[in-house]
């Protein structure tokens, strides 16, 4: 008997403060949007913030407002965006998938100018002298970019690289942010060729530092039959619209600068 009164009790208590917490939802619980609920079940839940909102319910809510596009959630596969834009009654377009790269060939390639015994953290690395790399455009190679991926797609290579996985990246763009040398970018995936370098030093200076550097040679200019290449303060740019991915540029570069994907 002196046990079951103990029992009683807390089931009771159990009781009245469930039927107290059903009356508070009941008068003062928020009621969802079913259009939202119904986009927010069509996004994928990884409340990353790339879109600029506040996670997935506040861009389902942007959504429903017609204050963003699908378009905007960069993590959204495309039918997931068709999907989206049918509960919207809007047209829907489909978009040339992203994906972050890395515009760095340094790495083991790269000279450093001191032994960098800090904290292995690119941000910090840089606070001093720029970094140990003797090239100031250079990747550092600890890896801030592969931590703040939340979706796992970067690890670090043996060259002592970023290396991005296109199945697993979805071009949230965190990696753009948190790189404190700006080496990253959003490339569209069906362009094959891109130059894997940001150093707008002279050749010269290029040589003494890093064996895969942009030298300004010019032969890739030269070489690309559609003029989609250019080399611009000492540097090689490839203009997406006009490629047509024939790779010529690719087969000429002397220092290998220039990669396929």
């Amino acid at each position: 008997m002196a046990i079951l009164i103990p029992a009683f009790t807390m089931a009771a208590l159990g009781l009245a403060f469930g039927v107290g917490l059903a009356y508070a939802l009941k008068i003062f619980g928020i009621e969802v949007d079913p259009t939202v609920a119904l986009i927010l079940s069509k996004l994928p839940g990884a409340n990353c913030g790339a879109c600029g909102k506040a996670g997935c319910s506040g861009f389902a809510e942007a959504l429903k407002a017609k204050e963003v596009m699908p378009a905007a959630c960069a993590v959204c596969e495309d039918d997931a965006r068709e999907a989206i834009a049918e509960i919207l009654g809007i047209e829907h377009k489909t978009k040339v998938k992203l994906i972050a790269t890395l515009l760095c060939n340094g790495g083991n390639r790269a000279v450093d100018k001191f032994a960098y015994n800090g904290i292995k953290n690119c941000k910090a690395a840089t606070l001093q002298f720029g970094g140990q790399k003797a090239c100031e455009f250079g990747c550092l190679g600890f890896g801030d970019c592969v931590s703040g991926c939340p979706f796992g797609a970067i690890s670090m290579g043996e060259d002592n690289l970023p290396a991005v996985d296109p199945e697993k990246c979805t071009a949230c763009g965190i990696c753009v942010d948190v790189c404190p040398k700006s080496l990253f970018s959003l490339l569209k995936i069906d362009k094959k060729y891109y130059v894997k370098c940001k150093s707008t030093d002279p050749g010269a200076v290029v040589t003494k530092v890093c064996k895969s550097g942009c030298i300004a040679c010019g032969k890739c200019e030269k070489a690309c039959p559609t003029g989609a290449i250019k080399v611009e303060n000492n540097l090689a740019k490839i203009y997406c619209d006009k490629c047509e991915n024939f790779g010529k540029c690719f087969e000429v570069c002397p220092t290998k600068v220039i990669v396929r994907r």
